[in-house]
């Protein structure tokens, strides 16, 4: 499991699920997708993701997904698989994934109205323990979760190897990252690129995005310069896409994954189409991203 915990100190993709025509899943567009975050050096590929719109698929649109990513990812990059639901849902698809060939699971944070701190830990342990081949990955949204639980889980659980940590507090994160074991897991910033440079400074080597999809070499240089310990390189790629992920955080974040798809529709890579409760972007907030790919465009690469 250790290489798949240093595998994680990176840049994990979070793709979107295309869709045709008709609605359904674009596969076609999704491995063209894949290849091209591949190609540009991106080393993790999460799909069925949030931006992934993983509550509007059905489980069978999940399985495809998975399906059609990992051949497309093919050695250059790991898959970390988005599973979750009831702990029955989240096994069945983790090992679905294991068997056609990723090498670990992220776990949704369970969305049920009544979460205990006990069940929280049995929630994942139930999972990791079905599938002790699978690295598993967990994914905190809440701050009611603690590094003493996350210890407990590492403790009961090898094979859980790191945290996608996505309270936007980063000194509490600097706290429960000791507190659970900042050498046990590997720590990932699940806010994306505007919390990133706070979040390395203080114990996260890797980080999620969907920007990435868009723009791998903004997301990629952050990376590189944060590698360097050179922050203001970093923050010189935070300035260029604070307005388009401003935009994707506005109204508590309801437009998160239908700025990534305009933006990508926009260049050419798959439709703008987004499942309710999600929206297309009104036209305001269209050409606002088309301003914004323009200026990345006509900018340094």
């Amino acid at each position: 499991m250790r290489s798949l915990t240093e595998r994680l100190a990176d840049v994990a993709a979070v793709t979107v699920t295309p869709f045709d025509g008709a609605g359904g899943i674009d596969l076609d567009a999704n491995v063209k997708l894949v290849r091209r975050l591949v190609d540009a050096g991106v080393g993790v590929i999460t799909p069925n993701g949030n931006t992934g719109e993983f509550y509007a698929l059905t489980p069978d649109e999940r399985r495809r997904m998975l399906e059609s990513t990992v051949p497309a990812a093919g050695d250059d990059a790991v898959v970390l698989a988005g599973v979750g639901l009831d702990v029955a849902s989240a096994v069945e698809s983790a090992r679905h994934a294991g068997e056609h060939g990723a090498r670990m699971v992220m776990v949704h944070q369970p969305v049920h109205p009544y979460i205990a701190a006990d069940g929280w830990v049995d929630y994942h342990r139930r999972i990791a323990e079905a599938v002790p081949e699978l690295g598993v990955v967990l994914y905190v949204r809440s701050p009611r979760v603690t590094g003493e639980q996350i210890a407990r889980l590492g403790e009961a659980c090898p094979n859980v190897i790191g945290v996608k940590y996505a309270v936007p507090d980063p000194v509490v994160f600097a706290s429960v990252a000791r507190d659970a074991g900042l050498d046990r897991f590997a720590w990932l910033c699940g806010l994306a690129e505007p919390y990133t440079p706070a979040y390395w400074a203080v114990g996260a080597r890797g980080f999620t995005s969907g920007l990435v999809t868009a723009a791998p070499e903004l997301t990629l240089r952050m990376r590189d310069a944060l590698r360097a310990g050179d922050y203001a390189a970093a923050m010189e790629v935070w300035e260029r896409i604070r307005r388009f992920e401003e935009l994707r955080g506005t109204d508590a974040s309801a437009d998160n994954v239908a700025v990534v798809k305009e933006a990508l529709a926009q260049l050419g890579l798959c439709r703008r189409d987004v499942r309710p409760p999600s929206r297309t972007l009104p036209d305001a907030v269209r050409e606002e991203v088309a301003s914004i790919l323009a200026a990345w465009q006509g900018g340094a690469a």
